[in-house]
């Protein structure tokens, strides 16, 4: 299932939600169903909340496991649309505030204590769990969600395509911009990295030899080498070598399978559609390196299970998310690998995984082991916004790279002294 899905992601209606919670009122009725799903006897009563997956079946299985729990009525909220995010934080403010949620570790949350600690339930299996998703959701020693899914990111392309054009799969960004332009012709694009041309933001930094912020917090993404990535990206985009306004973004695999691009950023989860249409026709490669010294790097996405720390019944929600995410390993292991393709965070699930011993998925999950990163708590949705700004400047407004990143500084500085002094 796609971390985006048809709920089109889009980072900054986080920021927005966020920034202006006080502004917004309670939430309506939101999602497919406000009815008690849950099989619970107990008469006691806990409501979920989901984004809308794009895969089949996804809204279905989660309603099943929620039918299993015993210890009490389990409502799903499925929220449709493109502001799961907004919905999500504008109810948190309120009296119908969900118990549970599906989110990313945001330090904002965590000092708001808005989310409970769940240290308690995880630390008993923690050994299970792989060691770069419990860092990711750790923060002043203690756990604070239950990662549901781990979901790479990669390049997607069309071998027959790149074969006839005489292209080699990339293996620096250089070779990338040159394929993309030998690929595009009047009717295919050479690369799709998204219509808003931010969905690679983190890999072009890693790849460039920088991360987003120092081990202690400071800034980290202001570098040469970053400064002349984006450069790269300006000249894919003036040169109109980027697919930009397809229909779906890059989360959907259409844009490959539709032959509007011929190499394009997805995720693993897009996988089996894009092995359905395409066959053996389809390869996949990491983001390449952007600078000398650098790795390749694989961005890894993802969904994890919140407890609501300001719900009416905080201990019957942490019962009911060990119960789902930590013991019932047959349901992690439907959710991770039978709704598109998903490496289960348990070790012990994702070693029993034969859907990805083989082929692909098995050459995913490779490229997930040796290049795969995780996003830091402490890099706010403000700043994300920040360094989103920078790219459509750079991108599309032709700012100089300098002028851009100088200007996303002050506004990472203000987040950052906000946050730690």
């Amino acid at each position: 299932m796609s971390a985006l899905s048809n709920s089109n992601w889009d980072r900054r209606s986080v920021l927005r939600a966020a920034a202006g919670l006080a502004a917004l009122g309670p939430l309506a009725a939101c999602g497919g169903n406000t009815g008690r799903e849950g099989g619970g006897s107990s008469g006691k009563n806990l409501v979920q909340y989901f984004h809308a997956y794009g895969e089949a079946g996804t809204e279905q299985a989660i309603k099943r496991y929620a039918k299993d729990y015993d210890g009490a009525n389990v409502t799903t909220q499925w929220i449709t649309g493109s502001n799961f995010e907004s919905k999500l934080f504008s109810a948190l403010l309120t009296d119908n505030a969900p118990d549970v949620f599906e989110f990313h570790p945001q330090l904002q949350l965590i000092e708001s204590g808005q989310v409970a600690d769940l240290s308690d339930l995880i630390n008993p299996v923690k050994d299970d769990f792989n060691p770069a998703d419990l860092k990711s959701h750790t923060v002043d020693g203690k756990i604070w969600g239950v990662r549901m899914i781990d979901d790479p990111q990669f390049f997607f392309y069309r071998k027959s395509v790149l074969e006839k054009a005489g292209v080699d799969v990339p293996g620096t960004l250089d070779e990338l911009v040159e394929a993309a332009a030998k690929l595009t012709t009047d009717k295919v694009k050479g690369l799709f990295i998204g219509n808003d041309l931010v969905q690679t933001q983190y890999p072009l930094v890693w790849s460039s030899g920088a991360d987003q912020l120092t081990a202690d917090n400071k800034i980290a993404y202001h570098t040469d080498a970053v400064a002349t990535t984006l450069s790269k990206y300006r000249t894919m985009f003036k040169a109109g070598h980027l697919l930009t306004g397809a229909p779906a973004d890059s989360w959907d695999p259409s844009a490959l399978i539709q032959g509007l691009c011929a190499i394009q950023w997805c995720g693993m989860w897009a996988m089996p559609a894009m092995q359905k249409a395409l066959g053996d026709d389809l390869g996949i490669f990491p983001y390449p390196v952007a600078a000398d010294g650098a790795k390749p790097s694989v961005f890894n996405g993802g969904w994890s299970m919140f407890v609501n720390a300001k719900g009416k019944d905080v201990d019957l929600a942490k019962e009911y998310v060990k119960w789902l995410w930590i013991d019932q390993k047959e349901h992690q292991e439907d959710w991770a690998l039978s709704y598109g393709f998903h490496i289960p965070p348990r070790k012990s699930i994702a070693e029993s995984a034969d859907k990805l011993k083989s082929g692909l998925p098995a050459e995913g999950v490779k490229l997930f082991n040796e290049y795969g990163r995780f996003e830091n708590p402490s890099w706010t949705q403000a700043m994300i916004t920040a360094f989103e700004e920078v790219i459509a400047d750079v991108v599309r407004k032709g700012t100089e790279p300098e002028k851009a990143l100088d200007t996303a500084d002050k506004k990472v500085d203000r987040e950052l002294k906000k946050l730690f002094g």
